[in-house]
């Protein structure tokens, strides 16, 4: 709550301009089970909370992932898609919230909380200035159009140095790894002609999503952290 009430006081998204889709200055708040708590405690988590912050502040609150309390609200990016300039159209229609008031906060916007498994932020910078093509690979390997399972990915552009990358959330590692998704993403870009230059973790990752890279690149069967020497000291 802290961090929330700090975001609410400094933040006036009335001002607020940016490349990522999002509804308030708290966007969005997941409760993820890492260890000792499992899915259900997490969503019972996520209800409490999110009512507790739309008493709180007065702010519109919607459920997603495991804590949704529609079909229609599992996808964040279905939530987020009329962005905050776009949702007080629709507060009274497909976007009554699940729990605050039917009005949008004017500085704070509206916030989504919910429950799921670990989420992966990952970029893959390309050699290219070609927005177009950093989209048209987004699409094709994202889940909603088709693409790979678990997968969200956008093309946006870098400004330092002038770049573009394909930003991809991975919603469930041991469906979709880090290493098919840098396969993919490569062989499309240099089926066009580009390389790709680098990836970028946002955020921290899972050791076993780690090892599945190893084990995915290495062709490893059967390898777990049992393996790793050093997984054994910290037991």
């Amino acid at each position: 709550h802290a961090l929330i009430d700090l975001a609410y006081r400094e933040i006036d998204m009335k001002t607020h301009k940016g490349e990522h889709p999002r509804l308030g200055a708290v966007d969005v708040v997941p409760f993820v089970p890492l260890a000792g708590v499992t899915m259900d405690e997490c969503v019972e988590l996520a209800h409490r909370f999110g009512r507790e912050v739309a008493e709180r502040h007065q702010v519109p609150v919607y459920f997603y992932a495991k804590a949704a309390t529609s079909l229609e609200r599992v996808r964040l990016p279905d939530i987020r898609k009329p962005e905050y300039e776009g949702l007080a159209a629709l507060l009274d229609t497909t976007h009554v919230p699940d729990a605050g008031p039917k009005r949008m906060h004017p500085t704070a916007g509206a916030i989504v909380v919910g429950a799921r498994p670990f989420l992966i932020a990952f970029n893959i910078e390309l050699d290219s200035t070609d927005l177009k093509l950093a989209q048209r690979i987004a699409k094709e390997i994202r889940e909603s159009s088709g693409g790979l399972p678990a997968v969200q990915a956008k093309g946006f552009t870098l400004t330092d140095p002038p770049r573009v990358q394909v930003s991809m959330n991975l919603l469930d590692h041991t469906v979709t790894s880090l290493a098919k998704v840098w396969q993919e993403v490569e062989t499309r870009a240099n089926a066009a002609g580009v390389k790709v230059l680098r990836g970028e973790l946002i955020g921290l990752i899972p050791l076993d999503a780690v090892l599945q890279v190893a084990a995915d690149s290495l062709k490893l069967e059967g390898f777990t952290r049992d393996r790793v020497i050093e997984s054994h000291f910290l037991e």
